[in-house]
């Protein structure tokens, strides 16, 4: 009997830990830790502490509905209170020309119908964490990193019926972006999403690991502009173009992609090519098997998980 249940707990899923601590790219951010916690409920409150010159740990509770980009510059802590924590009509700016976006975190909170982005990390901001969100559809991109920017971390999010979801590099033309934009993209839901997941141009090593891809309407992955990405490890499931590299995409010139330990279900080809430095250059990750990441990922991403 002992035997018998013990076997059937070792066929259930596992059960996703949650990081307490950034990990790939972002290791190392902290966020406001240093500074004290307050609890906001309005877009002037939110504005007021994460555009402040000094450290906070701002806690999001229920809805806040704004008009525009919100800007947070460095050392700060988003944090969404329980699973009703929303962003609607606008989104957050991580850093401007003068005041940077550095050391930030972006947790557990849901974007809906912004006027712009949902998310933008521009700049020259470095070390970013934004992990267990959750994005639904908005004008235009869900969370964009660009412009010099680098050492981020996008973790176990859930991206769900987005078009421009996720752009890497400001355009083909902002040769600036090379030498910069290393990012680790992992335990990430596309569900019913349209494409950029990501779309990548000049950043190298890209970490796309253990992602779920399920219903994509035009492509997963594009290396573009001589980028250099690391896919592995991830479930494509009714995807028409999984990756597009050394063909290029749109108007960008080809980029080159390494591909290894994918799962396709219903889905094309990964178009790959060309060598990437490895992330593990950079640290240590443990990759889950493929074929466990569809059940880990919807256990685990999106809000109210942490």
């Amino acid at each position: 009997m002992l035997h018998g249940l013990f076997a059937a707990l070792l066929a259930l899923p596992a059960v996703p830990v949650t990081a307490a601590t950034a990990d790939g790219f972002a290791t190392g951010t902290t966020g406001g830790v240093a500074g004290p916690t307050v609890t906001v409920t309005t877009a002037a409150e939110l504005a007021r502490y994460a555009g402040a010159n000094t450290p906070y740990t701002i806690m999001v509770s229920g809805r806040i509905t704004a008009s525009g980009m919100i800007t947070v510059v460095a050392n700060k802590s988003i944090l969404g209170v329980g699973s009703t924590a929303e962003i609607t009509g606008g989104g957050l700016q991580l850093g401007t020309t003068t005041r940077p976006g550095n050391n930030v975190i972006i947790r557990n909170i849901r974007f809906s119908n912004a006027s712009d982005d949902s998310i933008s990390v521009t700049n020259k901001a470095h070390h970013v964490w934004i992990d267990h969100n959750e994005f639904l559809p908005g004008y235009d991109g869900s969370l964009d990193i660009k412009r010099q920017s680098t050492n981020v971390t996008v973790s176990w999010n859930r991206f769900a019926g987005t078009d421009k979801t996720m752009l890497l590099g400001h355009s083909d033309t902002y040769t600036a972006d090379v030498g910069y934009l290393r990012v680790t993209y992992h335990h990430n839901y596309f569900e019913g999403s349209n494409q950029r997941h990501p779309r990548v141009r000049f950043g190298e090593p890209v970490h796309v690991y253990n992602n779920y891809y399920r219903n994509i309407g035009l492509y997963g992955i594009a290396s573009t502009e001589n980028a250099g990405v690391v896919a592995e490890g991830n479930y494509f499931e009714n995807v028409p173009y999984p990756c597009h590299s050394t063909g290029g995409y749109a108007e960008s010139n080809p980029g080159r992609l390494v591909q290894r330990a994918n799962a396709f279900a219903g889905s094309g080809v990964c178009e790959a090519g060309g060598t990437v430095v490895e992330p593990s250059t950079y640290y240590s990750y443990s990759l889950d098997p493929a074929t466990s990441v569809p059940s880990l990922v919807m256990a685990g991403a999106g809000t109210g998980r942490i």
